[in-house]
């Protein structure tokens, strides 16, 4: 059931209509909130606009870097999952 939640990011009030539950969207606005203040200390002012572009860019990278990472763990995992099925299999033959 989707209901109304409200957040504010950068100073400004969103009403939101979602499934999600009230705390975790005020998480995420809060995390929003971190990015565009750490954009805000990078150096020289900006205007909003800018400073949501170069947050939005940070959390794509953030996002990008985990997919990778998350990759690369189901792929050792699958590696490693294999080489004990073989391992079982060669112990179960003799």
């Amino acid at each position: 059931m989707k209901r109304a939640v409200t957040v504010e990011v950068a100073r400004q009030r969103l009403s939101l209509r979602t499934d999600a539950k009230p705390k975790y969207l005020k998480e995420l606005a809060a995390y929003v909130d971190a990015k565009l203040d750490e954009a805000r200390r990078s150096g020289r002012t900006q205007t909003t606009q800018s400073l949501a572009l170069l947050a939005a860019l940070n959390i794509a990278d953030e996002l990008h870097q985990l997919r990778a990472s998350h990759e690369t763990l189901k792929r050792q995992v699958k590696e490693r999952s294999e080489r004990i099925l073989r391992a079982l299999q060669t112990e179960a033959s003799r």
